[in-house]
């Protein structure tokens, strides 16, 4: 199978997962049902994917990264975080129910880890240092924070819109860390 036939083969898996979600609570889906709806095999599933915390976390890296990838090339953190919510909102069902698990491989724990690490790998790349100590600690905290809101949005209905709420979050950076930001151009003066 070429790069591209597997690529397909995971965006499939995500598809039928996704089916499996409008019926199913997460923790009743089992993969079988999964490779069903798919039409594939376990055998294939397991070629790719650990369990299916494993897939919805490899679905949600796939949207994070592409929501992302403009804020490393000239788009400022708020453009980015807009495209994110503007695609949860759009997927409002699938991580409704992502969302409530906290089980192994939750997708909350996998998002602060993407998102820590891209806020990281900008910071390196742009000042050709690793982050100090403070700054390692305030940039986890406005993470997690991050995190725990988007999460909160997303169980409470999505009163705010994705401009809103990316707003609030912007505004939310701490000080210190916001000052790096917009030395960096990650976000508006």
């Amino acid at each position: 199978m070429d790069r591209r036939e597997q690529i397909q083969m995971k965006e499939r898996l995500a598809g039928a997962i996704k089916q499996c979600m409008k019926t199913t609570a997460i923790e009743k889906i089992t993969v079988q049902q999964i490779v069903e709806v798919c039409g594939t095999t376990r055998q294939t599933f397991y070629r790719y994917f650990q369990d299916k915390y494993d897939l919805i976390n490899r679905y949600f890296e796939m949207l994070l990264l592409e929501s992302f990838a403009q804020m490393g090339k000239g788009a400022t953190i708020y453009e980015g975080l807009v495209k994110k919510f503007r695609f949860i909102k759009q997927e409002q069902e699938f991580f409704k129910k992502a969302f409530k698990l906290d089980e192994q491989n939750c997708l909350k724990e996998y998002d602060f880890h993407l998102i820590l690490q891209f806020y990281t790998d900008r910071i390196r790349e742009r000042t050709g240092k690793p982050l100090e100590e403070d700054m390692q600690f305030l940039l986890e905290m406005y993470c997690q924070g991050s995190i725990y809101m988007t999460v909160k949005w997303v169980m409470e209905g999505m009163k705010a819109s994705p401009e809103e709420l990316s707003g609030h979050l912007i505004g939310a950076v701490p000080e210190k860390l916001a000052r790096l930001f917009k030395t960096l151009g990650l976000i508006e003066n």
